[in-house]
């Protein structure tokens, strides 16, 4: 399971780039409003951090995966969202603030969540090894600091000195992510090509089941609590678009096996399609809806 060069290399450069287009749609004031009612978060963070993760058990008993495709469909169900899912709440006009947030508290939550998840599932479907899971803290809290929150604030910063310029550069910045969105596709199915149809035929249903109940979980969830279309969205998004990467490297690095790596991987190509679908939705909603602005 060979690693493409422009998704290993050029996609955290890629990112880096659109996070600051990112801060540069953002104010102090966004994430202030966030603090001040912190519902949005508190619901997205619960369901990404419990709902999810025993989402991934009840998909894989019910279609009675074989142990290691059943622990790597977990690990990935108990994954956080990614800068990838705040490419694609800002894709689709949805709360990229909410985003950012949900995304820094289940980043940092989850090097205690995905450990006791994975290790619940390694004794639910045993693989014969006695083998404790563990996030490398280092590289998770580097990825989020370097990828995520040093350029959102340096677009931030952009903003509050140059606020004509940030806003002509938002344009390109949507098309450049796009771009990016397509090219996040066509790299990963490259990467896969010698396994692409064996790993969609061992996996494929089990991602997809997950996907589109995470999609609906945080949809569901957000408007039962009464929560904005903009954060019904955000939150749908964060619990459907999914940090694979990382499962990949606990299944390859700390569990040794790259059969239980195979819902991770599979997983990280079917989320951008309906991801895809996502921005085309939120885009059309966001120019049909009219909602008051919060003081």
């Amino acid at each position: 399971m060979e690693q493409n060069p422009l998704v290993e290399i050029g996609l955290p450069v890629a990112l880096f780039v659109i996070m600051v287009g990112i801060g540069l749609t953002l104010t102090t004031a966004d994430f202030r409003r966030e603090a001040r009612t912190p519902k949005g978060a508190i619901v997205g963070s619960a369901a990404q951090l419990l709902v999810m993760p025993a989402v991934g058990f009840a998909i894989a008993a019910l279609l009675g995966l074989p142990p290691a495709l059943a622990v790597g469909l977990v690990i990935v169900a108990a994954c956080p969202g990614g800068t990838s899912s705040n490419l694609v709440s800002f894709l689709a006009r949805a709360n990229v603030a909410l985003s950012i947030v949900l995304t820094v508290v289940a980043s940092v939550v989850t090097i205690v969540t995905l450990p006791m998840f994975a290790n619940l599932a390694l004794r639910w479907w045993p693989l014969g090894e006695d083998v404790a899971v563990s996030v490398p803290l280092g590289r998770t809290i580097g990825l989020l600091v370097g990828i995520v929150l040093v350029p959102v604030v340096v677009g931030m910063a952009v903003r509050r000195r140059a606020p004509q310029r940030a806003a002509a550069m938002e344009r390109g910045v949507s098309a450049f992510g796009a771009f990016i969105l397509v090219a996040l596709i066509v790299g990963i199915a490259i990467s896969l090509r010698d396994e692409f149809f064996g790993l969609l035929a061992d996996a494929g249903p089990a991602a997809v089941l997950l996907n589109l109940v995470g999609l609906g979980v945080g949809w569901g969830a957000a408007r039962l609590a009464g929560l904005r279309a903009a954060d019904g969205l955000t939150i749908a998004v964060e619990l459907g678009i999914k940090n694979s990467t990382l499962g990949i490297l606990i299944a390859v690095t700390v569990l040794g096996s790259e059969a239980i790596a195979v819902p991770a991987a599979v997983y990280g190509l079917l989320m951008y399609l309906s991801a895809a679908v996502v921005v085309i939705v939120g885009r059309r909603l966001a120019g049909m809806r009219v909602e008051p602005a919060v003081s």
